[in-house]
């Protein structure tokens, strides 16, 4: 499979803090990549500097072939960047209809008659018809999670990126959510990237795995391998596997 997102070296600070230290990854068409880390890892700045919510201070980032490390966000998201956030982001006033008929007209550049479909079937892939006219405002925290996704996928994302989509959700409604995401990835072909603070969700969902720390990769590989690395082992119980030795 091609590669269809590519992080060369990129840094991102505030002041003495280094978000993102050098981090270089890449992910393949089609695949679903979970990224894990500790609290302050750097994962959402991560996300924030492939949508352009902020812009790298050193390295590249490329997206389809192409280097979109200066392109603004709505042109991002035109490219076929789509992203959910950890903490749901509706227009709180506006209907679930019309939320999603706003994110595939300005997120997709889709016709309003377009666009209307396309809410049409986001509504029933995401659970979310019997809400259609219900502000976004008064949902459930699950309901607004399940539109945060909707909204997403109205944008008709190639790349996916997911900011712990199943936070506050009970085993069950994690279960539910892992399967539609497999199903967006298999059905779809979208590209998924997800972030989660559950490793058991993440090693079930994943091909393949990243971990941060610090801002830096710490490791790159299968689930299996890196729920075995000492550096990850390290990094979540501050504790050494006997053999393991800093370097």
């Amino acid at each position: 499979m091609a590669e269809l997102l590519v992080l060369r070296g990129v840094c991102k600070s505030y002041g003495a803090l280094k978000a993102t230290d050098g981090v270089s990854l890449s992910v393949r068409e089609g695949e679903t990549l979970g990224i894990l880390g500790p609290n302050g890892a750097g994962k959402t700045t991560l996300f924030n500097l492939v949508t352009g919510d902020v812009r790298a201070d050193a390295g590249s980032i490329h997206y389809a072939g192409r280097d979109i490390g200066r392109l603004p966000p709505h042109q991002r998201c035109r490219a076929g960047i789509g992203r959910s956030y950890q903490v749901p982001q509706p227009f709180g006033h506006m209907t679930v209809f019309e939320n999603l008929v706003t994110a595939a007209c300005f997120g997709a550049g889709e016709t309003e008659r377009t666009a209307w479909h396309t809410a049409r079937d986001v509504r029933a892939q995401t659970g979310l018809l019997p809400q259609a006219n219900t502000p976004a405002g008064a949902l459930t925290l699950l309901d607004r999670k399940r539109l945060e996704l909707a909204r997403a996928l109205a944008t008709r994302p190639k790349l996916l990126l997911l900011d712990e989509p199943m936070a506050g959700m009970n085993v069950e409604e994690k279960e539910d959510m892992a399967r539609f995401i497999l199903d967006v990835n298999e059905e779809w072909g979208t590209t998924i990237v997800l972030i989660e603070h559950d490793m058991g969700v993440v090693m079930d969902i994943s091909e393949r795995v990243i971990v941060l720390d610090l801002g830096e990769k710490i490791a790159d590989g299968t689930p299996q391998a890196v729920k075995e690395n000492p550096q990850v082992i390290k990094a979540y119980l501050g504790v050494q596997t006997v053999g393991s030795q800093d370097g």
